[in-house]
């Protein structure tokens, strides 16, 4: 079993884990975002749908969002991608992640904490949610070997177009109730910012 195995609302028994639903982000504000990346962006998302790939979405509109993220908070954040991250074979917490975000100061070596970012199958976010939601049990579990204090873990699984946040402190996930289209990238980028520690 990998991460990718998971299914939703599955994994939340195979986990041990409550759900709870909440609007998480509504009035946190939405920041700035410069006016080539939105141009970049839309171009991206006009190239990805046209092609209709997950593979087009996450070279032409995942990953170019990330990265702007790491250019607003600078260096301190490392973007990984289809990296393999093995933190507990024996629960099924194994497997390649989409994307990991980190808060660290070398993109060679990834070290806690960590948000995982789950790409979405057939433009359906639910898709992802069990694969997203495994990779964040991993992510606590990594926080707690690694001794760093940080008790709540941020999850992300996106369509490209849509976007969806999940919190994860103890055995309580809690599921962001709105999602977020990608036209909102200030919005978006207002949220990563704030789940990776920069907000």
């Amino acid at each position: 079993m990998a991460y990718r195995d998971f299914t939703f609302p599955e994994v939340l028994r195979d986990l041990g884990l409550r759900l709870h639903d909440a609007d998480l982000f509504t009035t946190l504000p939405a920041v700035p975002v410069r006016p080539e990346i939105e141009a970049f962006v839309r171009e991206g998302i006009n190239l990805a749908l046209a092609i209709g790939t997950e593979k087009a979405k996450s070279e032409f509109i995942i990953a170019p969002v990330l990265l702007e993220l790491r250019h607003t908070v600078g260096t301190s954040l490392s973007v990984f991608s289809g990296v393999e991250w093995n933190v507990d074979p024996a629960r099924g917490l194994n497997g390649y992640c989409d994307f990991i975000l980190i808060r660290g100061k070398s993109q060679f070596v990834m070290g806690a904490p960590y948000v995982p970012v789950v790409e979405a199958k057939n433009d359906n976010l639910r898709t992802g949610f069990g694969q997203c939601i495994a990779a964040m049990c991993a992510a606590r579990i990594a926080n707690e070997r690694d001794a760093t204090g940080v008790t709540t873990v941020h999850g992300v699984v996106s369509t490209g177009s849509a976007w969806k946040f999940l919190r994860l402190r103890a055995d309580d996930l809690t599921m962001d109730i709105p999602e977020y289209p990608v036209e909102n990238l200030g919005k978006i980028m207002g949220i990563l910012r704030t789940i990776v520690g920069a907000g």
